[in-house]
């Protein structure tokens, strides 16, 4: 470390300074609210949609599910009528 000068030190500084800032940038641009909303709603559309075009099998499975929570949600209701 004797060997270095002190402006190879300040140029070493301000280096990790600007990686620094860089880093909490990306990082406040992940951890936005419409970031992370816009990731959420971008994995839903293609759960859904593919390149080749709608995904039937996923949209089957979903469509089954919801149907049969209905269904089940109201053989409860009736059984505590």
């Amino acid at each position: 470390m004797a060997d270095r000068n002190l402006g190879a030190i300040e140029n070493d500084i301000e280096a990790t300074r600007a990686r620094l800032a860089s880093t909490i940038d990306e990082l406040v641009y992940r951890t936005s609210p419409k970031t992370i909303a816009k990731r959420e709603v971008n994995a839903v559309k293609a759960y859904f949609v593919g390149p080749e075009g709608p995904r039937t099998d996923n949209i089957v499975k979903v469509v089954g599910g919801v149907v049969g929570a209905i269904v089940v949600l109201g053989l409860i209701r009736k059984i505590t009528r």
